[in-house]
């Protein structure tokens, strides 16, 4: 039912349904798991100031979980989303300035 609503909601341009639409279809809960439509979701354009949804698109060009793996693109997203002060993002960016994946090593 929730993806059902979601999707719903998602249709409509809602930013928080995209992405939890998004993290339905990463883990495969309420349908079958699809990395490439989670990532197709998280690149909507309503997310693309989305802490959560930068975020998760970040670990998804990490690892190339359904797209091309992309450490610049990645690091970049945990960027903006550690700007807008999600914790998360701030650690997984100082991992990438520290490991030197996709940014200068620091």
């Amino acid at each position: 039912e929730a993806v059902k609503l979601y999707t719903q909601a998602a249709k409509q341009g809602l930013a928080k349904a995209m992405y939890a639409l998004g993290e339905c279809y990463a883990n495969g809960k309420g349908c079958v798991q699809n990395e490439e439509v989670a990532a197709k979701l998280y690149r909507q354009e309503p997310l693309q100031s989305y802490a959560l949804a930068q975020n998760a698109l970040g670990s998804c060009f990490t690892v190339g979980r359904g797209m091309v793996q992309d450490h610049g693109a990645a690091a970049q997203l945990y960027r903006q989303a550690a700007d807008q002060g999600l914790a998360d993002a701030q650690f997984t960016f100082g991992d990438c300035c520290m490991l030197g994946a996709g940014v200068a090593h620091d």
